[in-house]
């Protein structure tokens, strides 16, 4: 463990200081102790200047072999110029507005420069490199994230400042035998080597002591939760009723999804609360999974509630909930904030007397006033868009209630298994059939006239389209276009004549419903709009997507995007445009127009971006880790997971005093976790 004190009381810090360090989400000297460098300066080991790559960052150690020169640029900018040289070749130094630099090169001086070596007109140069003298910052230099006025070297300083105040309290959290067991740094030394490496392979040493730790204390928390996750419960769906659910459906499900009702059926016959996460791509049928376990609740006795992140998508699960249960005893009614008063009164009375089988809605069904007679069933679905403390308040309705969760977005097996261990993991793996597979191509800009005439060529024909874009606003960012700024050049530019519509984030939630369900109703034929549509909204007539400056994107957000066509009968076609050539887009874009599977999708996009990309800012819940990327580490997670139940069955709550203080970073963790959420 380490100091829990606040920021502002080191020494050199103060007020001003820690409320930019605050904006880091640094408070503690504990926190800034495990603010880990973005990056490294390797100046332990100049190389000479023939050898330096071209626009690599490195160090070289040169004489200084000219006067500086210094003159003013047509920009106004103060250019200060001149050679250096070793054995090897000669470099020019550029630096731009900063006489103190300058002023460190002295005509025959031996300096070290840090920077990319360019080739311009056939000659090596540095554009504004750092320049130190050889000797004591020789070294290997850490770069951190900043904020305000602070500088790398800032933090650099306070890190050191800490670790001399500080290092002699750093509890190691790690039991001495699994350190020795899988060959792992003390934290102290760990913590050292991470900011100030006395090589690279010991930093990477430190940093993998990190991802072990990281990796254990998320598997600790997440099996100790499962364990406290199965509680007994008198809410038993005795009776199994899926044979008579499936029997009133006009069409045949699929193995994935008999397989996924008939493992929640068993836990809710089992005595014990179920807590299980069930993962479907758009499009795989999970509502139908959801209300054939909502069936089985009220054939025995029991009501369900299903809360949905937005009204749109809650009215929408009703719609198709009202069509699941037609002609059956169930009755399910919706429940939203836009509802009047008196609808909402006849709602709650419907539930308190037990009246309403099921209720569908967003966060008002756990508002205060909404009580259940006899509620066994919670859903939630998206739910990464719920924190933590929203989900259990759903579940506070009463003691032992069943518990699934639904999500769209496709997270590779493995994966879902690691960050959702404190929940049984049931994925819907197969598309019903007679779905048709949605064309994708790639595009630039060149074409998209012709991309326009594709659509409206739709559009004649009766169906409707979206075009996405990244932005709201005009100017956000020079080169990418704003969903406002393209509905207007086009309503009365290449799209004159037909119906359009513009949905985006700042729009008020009525606002938003309104355009809805104008496009839902066919009012609206193209529909230009932000990621605001990205989930949940169903128009099975909706058969052509455009998506503009589609680099911006990362494929599972595209994936989910791209699901909002196809929905009907229709073929439907989902074109991605970008005049980004870099090897990085054409890989990842390519991903999009070879495959349909959600899955392979998040698989590549994790791969190519990375856990920290992947989720984005607070998805899931669940914050990444500092330095771990389970993916490409499949090997330290293996070793964590193995450490973690070995552990845990021989002290399945972590009480023994030696082991106090890693169930403290365990609770922490969580406790970041479920505040980020």
């Amino acid at each position: 463990m380490l100091p829990d004190t606040r920021i502002k009381f080191l020494k050199g810090v103060g007020e001003k200081r820690a409320e930019q360090f605050r904006a880091l989400g640094v408070s503690t000297v504990d926190a800034l102790l495990r603010f880990y460098p973005r990056a490294y300066e390797d100046w332990s080991s100049p190389i000479n200047i023939e050898g330096a790559e071209w626009e690599d960052r490195c160090c070289i150690k040169a004489v200084v072999g000219s006067e500086v020169k210094r003159h003013k640029a047509k920009s106004g900018v103060m250019v200060f110029e001149c050679e250096a040289f070793d054995d090897t070749a000669a470099v020019h130094i550029l630096i731009f507005n900063n006489k103190y630099a300058a002023a460190k090169l002295v005509t025959g001086k031996e300096m070290l420069f840090f920077g990319q070596v360019t080739i311009n007109h056939g000659r090596r140069q540095m554009l504004s490199p750092s320049i130190e003298e050889p000797g004591t910052k020789q070294r290997i230099r850490p770069i951190y994230r900043r904020s305000g006025s602070m500088t790398s070297n800032y933090i650099e300083k306070c890190v050191g400042e800490a670790l001399h105040q500080y290092g002699a309290s750093i509890e190691d959290p790690l039991p001495a035998d699994i350190r020795q067991k899988y060959g792992l740094m003390s934290l102290k030394e760990a913590i050292s080597e991470i900011h100030f490496p006395s090589s690279m392979s010991r930093m990477y040493e430190a940093r993998g002591r990190f991802i072990f730790e990281e990796l254990f204390e998320l598997q600790l928390g997440l099996k100790m939760r499962k364990v406290e996750n199965k509680v007994r419960t008198d809410i038993v769906a005795a009776k199994d009723c899926t044979g008579e659910f499936l029997a009133t459906l006009p069409f045949e499900p699929t193995g994935a999804q008999r397989k996924c009702i008939e493992a929640a059926v068993k836990d809710m016959q089992s005595g014990f609360a179920m807590n299980r996460l069930l993962q479907g791509d758009v499009g795989s049928g999970k509502t139908m999974v959801a209300a054939a376990l909502m069936y089985n609740c009220a054939k025995n006795g029991f009501q369900s509630a299903m809360m949905a992140p937005t009204e749109i998508l809650a009215m929408q699960h009703f719609e198709t909930l009202e069509k699941f249960f037609k002609g059956t005893s169930v009755k399910v009614k919706a429940l939203t904030g836009a509802m009047s008063a008196a609808e909402k009164r006849s709602v709650y009375d419907g539930l308190i007397s037990g009246e309403i089988d099921v209720v569908v809605g967003t966060h008002a069904i756990i508002s205060d006033g909404v009580e259940f007679l006899k509620l066994g069933l919670a859903i939630t679905d998206e739910q990464h868009r719920f924190g933590v403390r929203q989900r259990a308040k759903l579940q506070e309705k009463t003691a032992g209630v069943h518990v699934l969760v639904m999500s769209a977005t496709p997270i590779p097996r493995t994966l879902a298994w690691s960050i959702y261990g404190d929940l049984d993991v049931s994925v819907i793996d197969e598309l019903p059939k007679g779905r048709i597979p949605i064309e994708t191509y790639k595009i630039n800009s060149g074409i998209r006239e012709r991309a326009w005439n594709y659509i409206k060529k739709h559009l004649d024909e009766g169906r409707q389209g979206y075009i996405v874009c990244p932005l709201v606003e005009e100017g956000e960012l020079e080169g990418v276009l704003s969903a406002t700024e393209y509905y207007n050049a086009i309503k009365d530019g290449a799209f004159k004549g037909y119906r359009l519509g513009l949905l985006h984030g700042q729009m008020k939630p009525a606002e938003k419903a309104a355009v809805m369900e104008k496009f839902q109703s066919g009012e609206i034929q193209l529909l230009v709009s932000t990621v605001v549509i990205e989930v949940g909204v169903d128009v099975p007539n909706a058969v052509i997507m455009l998506i503009e400056n589609a680099e911006r994107f990362g494929l599972s957000q595209l994936h989910q995007l791209r699901g909002r066509v196809g929905r009907g009968s229709f073929k439907s076609t989902c074109i991605l445009l970008t005049d980004n050539m870099s090897e990085q887009t054409t890989e990842r874009l390519k991903v999009m127009t070879e495959t349909n599977d959600g899955f392979l999708i998040a698989q590549r996009d994790l791969e190519l971006r990375g856990t920290g990309d992947f989720y984005g800012t607070r998805q899931h819940g669940f914050q990444p880790v500092y330095v771990s990327d389970m993916i490409h580490n499949p090997v330290a997670l293996e070793k964590a997971t193995a450490a973690a139940d070995a552990l845990l069955a021989e002290d399945g709550n972590l009480t023994r005093p030696e082991h106090l203080a890693l169930r403290a970073e365990v609770d922490s963790l969580f406790e970041r976790i479920e505040t980020a959420s």
